[in-house]
């Protein structure tokens, strides 16, 4: 028979896990970015895959994945209903007939920019909560992390 973990440790847990803290700012600040970027017609999810999109080169999966940290299925799912709304295009590679190449379209670079400045205000409001604590450093404490 097992003992019980007391109550105690759930305290300690709740009061000191990382990863919950983690978990629960990162889910805060998803809401908050979220409810932010509705009027542009964009997740926060969507707006930093659109984002990630954003380059002079159409991406290739593999390096996008590893980009926002998601697996292939993951970023797979989050492309159709960009893909569905025209928002980003995905043609085959010629150099390898395995391989997709993603692009924005033209109205996806337009849904961009017209959600670029909602981001720049919610995030300029979010570094200023975060004055004293170095959002610099928790930049780089999560990089490291990651």
């Amino acid at each position: 028979m097992s003992r019980p973990v007391p109550f105690a440790t759930t305290i300690e847990v709740r009061d000191t896990c990382l990863c919950l803290h983690v978990q629960r700012a990162a889910r805060a600040l998803a809401r908050r970015f979220d409810e932010a970027l509705r009027p542009a017609g964009l997740t926060n999810g969507q707006f930093s895959l659109l984002m990630a999109l954003n380059r002079p080169e159409p991406a290739r999966m593999a390096p996008l994945c590893r980009l926002l940290a998601m697996d292939r299925t993951t970023l797979t799912a989050a492309l159709k209903p960009l893909e569905r709304d025209g928002l980003v295009a995905s043609e085959g590679d010629p150099t390898d007939r395995r391989s997709r190449l993603l692009r924005l379209t033209e109205a996806g670079q337009a849904r961009l920019a017209a959600a670029l400045p909602i981001w720049r205000e919610t995030h300029a409001a979010v570094e200023a909560a975060l004055a004293g604590l170095g959002a610099d450093a928790l930049r780089a404490g999560l990089l490291a992390l990651a």
